[in-house]
Formats: C-alpha cells, structure tokens, sequence
C-alpha cells in the first residue's frame, strides 16, 4: 500500500523489488495458540522449565506450590521472587490463586484481573502478588 503512493509520486511503473516481503502482523497473531501449562514447584530448581515456558510467550503458567510450601517457606519465597522477576521482566502478570496456587502470564497473552473491569480501575497496585 505505501510502496504504491511511492511508485505513483515517483513515477515509476515498474513492480516492487522483491527483496521486501509485506507481513500481515494480525494474521501471524491468531495464527498461534494459547497454551495452559501446570506446574508443580517440589524444589527450587523446578522453576527453570516454568521460566523457559513463560519465556516462550504464549503459555499462561498454573503452578502448584503446596508441597514447597509445606517442606521450605525461604525456598518458596526465591522461588515466587524468581518467577515474579521474570514475568514482570517480560511485562507480564502474576497472581496467587487460593493458597497453594500462582498463575503466570507474559504480557502477549493477556491480563490478570480480578473481579469485574470497573473494579479492576479502582485497585491499587503493590509490590505483593495479587490474591484472588
């Protein structure tokens, strides 16, 4: 569409080089599909396939941390800071569901909101993973 009022304002009848390739972005977005991974985070070294997921931008992580939760609350909290670090790093969002629950998403998938959207607007945002 632009090279098409370049060649009309230049004057030139000749067709587009085709070193250039036009990519429908919107087209490439529906395309692919949103998956739902579980978790279940038993020691510390558990999160590097959690992070790895998260990573490739078109997973929402459900994590279970009840049984670190029970064995180590100091390997927990490294653990959740970790995850925490990396989603906000890929512009995402994290939320505890329950107690023994922690969905994550990167920010290509979409939004963690709690309630209805006009009470989402009135929230404050804090440093503490939101509890649903």
């Amino acid at each position: 569409m632009a090279f098409n009022i370049l060649k009309k304002m230049m004057g030139n009848k000749d067709e587009v080089s085709s070193d250039f390739i036009e990519i429908d972005l919107e087209k490439e977005r529906s395309d692919s599909k949103i998956l739902i991974k579980t978790f279940a985070l038993k020691v510390y070294e558990d999160i590097n396939p959690i992070l790895n997921s998260l990573r490739e931008g078109y997973s929402i992580a459900v994590i279970d941390i009840k049984t670190l939760k029970s064995k180590d609350v100091v390997e927990l909290k490294r653990a959740v800071s970790k995850i925490k670090k990396t989603v906000e790093a890929l512009e995402g969002k994290i939320a505890g569901f329950g107690d023994n629950t922690i969905i994550a998403t990167p920010s290509r998938v979409f939004d963690i909101q709690k309630g209805s959207t006009e009470d989402s607007a009135k929230s404050v945002k804090t440093d503490e993973i939101e509890k649903f």
